[in-house]
C-alpha cells in the first residue's frame, strides 16, 4: 500500500495535510490577534479615563474572538498556493475528506466560535453597565456641551454664568454630559476618554465619564457639520481638584 493511500485512509486528523493547515492555522491566529490587537492599542493613543481603558480591552477580545476565523482562512489559502501542483492528463486521485463531513469536528467549531462570542457580549454589557454607573455618581460633575458651527460652549450648571471653550475638568471625578447642538447635528469626541456622543438640535444627550489622568486632551467633531468642520476642535485640560476650583473661582464660580 502506498504512503500516499495510507494517509488517505487515516483519520483525518492524523492527515499530514490537516496537520500543516492546523500549524498555519495557529501560527496566523496568533499574529492577526496579537498584531492587530496591539495596532488597534496604538492608533487610539494613550487613554485618559476608564471608559476608554475598557473600550481598548474590548476591542483587543473582539480582535481575538475573531482572529481564528481569519487565520483558518488565510491558512487554508495558504496551504492551498503552498500545495504542490498536479500535472499530466491524469486526473489527481480524490482522497476521502473526511473532515468536511465530520460531526464531530463541525460541533467543536460550532461551540468553540459560540463560546468566545458569547465572552466577548458578556464582557461588553459589563463594561456598558460600569460606564453607566457614572450617570449615578452623587458627587458627579454636569457639563452642559453646546455644538455650533464652528466651535464648542462648555456651561458649567453648577457654577451658573460660568463658559469656557476650552473644557476643564478635576481628575478622578464623575463628570455629566449633557450635549446639544444650535444649529446643524455635530458629534462630540473626546479621542481618549472614549467619549462619543451625537450632538442633536432641540434635544440633550446624557453621556458620563470619569478622567484619570491629568493633562490636555482632544475634542473633535466627529460630525461632517460644514464647511470648517475640520476646524471645529477644542481641548480638555485635566488637572487636580484644587486647580480646577481655582479655574472655577477665575471664572467667576464657586469652587
Amino acid at each position: 500500500m502506498s504512503q500516499t493511500q495510507t494517509q488517505d485512509k487515516a483519520p483525518w486528523w492524523k492527515r499530514k495535510d490537516v496537520k500543516e493547515t492546523a500549524t498555519l492555522w495557529v501560527i496566523l491566529s496568533v499574529l492577526i490577534g496579537g498584531l492587530a490587537g496591539e495596532v488597534i492599542a496604538r492608533s487610539m493613543g494613550a487613554p485618559a479615563s476608564e471608559t476608554m481603558e475598557n473600550t481598548i480591552r474590548m476591542m483587543k477580545i473582539f480582535t481575538w474572538v475573531s482572529a481564528p476565523v481569519a487565520g483558518l482562512v488565510g491558512a487554508i489559502a495558504l496551504k492551498s498556493l503552498l500545495q504542490k501542483r498536479h500535472y499530466g492528463d491524469t486526473p489527481p486521485a480524490e482522497s476521502d475528506h473526511e473532515i468536511a463531513n465530520s460531526p464531530k469536528a463541525s460541533a467543536v467549531w460550532i461551540v468553540t466560535s459560540g463560546l468566545l462570542c458569547l465572552f466577548a457580549l458578556v464582557f461588553g454589557m459589563i463594561v456598558m453597565q460600569e460606564d453607566a454607573k457614572s450617570l449615578q455618581a452623587p458627587n458627579a460633575i454636569h457639563v452642559n456641551v453646546t455644538g455650533q458651527q464652528w466651535l464648542w460652549n462648555f456651561d458649567y450648571p453648577d457654577n451658573a454664568g460660568v463658559r469656557s471653550h476650552d473644557l476643564y475638568l478635576p481628575v478622578d471625578r464623575p463628570v455629566i454630559f449633557n450635549v446639544s447642538a444650535k444649529d446643524v447635528k455635530h458629534s462630540f469626541w473626546i479621542v481618549q476618554m472614549g467619549v462619543k456622543v451625537d450632538a442633536n438640535p432641540g434635544y440633550i444627550t446624557q453621556t458620563a465619564v470619569t478622567p484619570n489622568k491629568i493633562g490636555v486632551f482632544d475634542v473633535r467633531c466627529a460630525e461632517l457639520c460644514g464647511l470648517l468642520h475640520a476646524y471645529m476642535q477644542s481641548q480638555v485640560h485635566v488637572v487636580s481638584q484644587a486647580d480646577y476650583d481655582a479655574w472655577i473661582k477665575s471664572q467667576g464660580g464657586r469652587a
